[in-house]
């Protein structure tokens, strides 16, 4: 990159960041990607893997305050939907932070950024806010980002666990236990799609495909949820529990 290039990206960054860096080197360690990095240790990922216990801290303690009627493994699932790989790629793109990741060639030419670059950019970003300006610094940028999304998990009822909300609906109505039977499945050894549909007792619920067992099988269990009445889409596309096991 040429010196310009490089000063425009640390701009983009500090403004997407809402941050002005005592060290801007940091930002260019943390959009340097393994591909186009001399060495792995001059990569992005040893902040990636700082910027992930960051942001773990900063949403673990922010769950603990705002939801003190929650028990530890409650709050282990917001926590795990709102930290997950989907989510930080999420936030990655809306902020555009995957924009100013530095690749090599080969991986310019790919069509679309895999979700976990997206969501390693937004971890590595976090370290070089964390080492700039101190934990008040990530906490800072971090916490209007993922204040929503723990409410909405905490609101939602399933923190996108359909097969325990379905298990959990079983067990408190003396329904027989889930049962997911795979029906078909396609595609090479490395990227099997499988068709999964769940039973309860003598009633077959409606089937679904997915990119894994475990992604097959939780689609099926939100077959069941929604046929069952117990799941709603909200206005702005989220899905609720909007009854409780009985």
């Amino acid at each position: 990159m040429t010196a310009n290039e490089v000063d425009g990206l640390i701009r983009k960054a500090q403004k997407i960041l809402g941050h002005s860096f005592r060290d801007p080197a940091l930002i260019q360690r943390a959009v340097t990607h393994a591909s186009i990095a001399e060495t792995r240790l001059e990569s992005n990922e040893r902040m990636e893997f700082l910027g992930d216990s960051v942001l773990g801290m900063i949403v673990a303690e922010r769950i603990y305050h705002q939801h003190p009627h929650l028990l530890e493994g409650e709050m282990t699932k917001i926590k795990s939907t709102t930290v997950s790989r989907q989510t930080c790629a999420m936030l990655a793109r809306q902020l555009g932070l995957d924009e100013l990741l530095v690749l090599g060639k080969g991986m310019q030419r790919a069509e679309a950024m895999p979700q976990s670059l997206a969501a390693a950019v937004l971890e590595s970003m976090i370290a070089a806010l964390y080492l700039d300006g101190g934990y008040a610094a990530a906490e800072k940028f971090v916490g209007p980002l993922v204040d929503p999304l723990i409410a909405r998990a905490a609101a939602s009822g399933h923190q996108e666990n359909f097969k325990s909300v379905l298990q959990q609906h079983a067990q408190q109505n003396d329904m027989e236990t889930p049962v997911y039977r795979v029906l078909d499945e396609k595609g090479p050894d490395h990227a099997k799609c499988f068709k999964v549909c769940v039973e309860i007792g003598s009633r077959k619920f409606e089937s679904s495909w997915g990119q894994s067992k475990k992604q097959a099988e939780q689609a099926a269990a939100l077959n069941a949820l929604t046929e069952l009445g117990l799941v709603q889409k909200t206005e702005d596309g989220y899905l609720r529990v909007t009854a409780p096991a009985k």
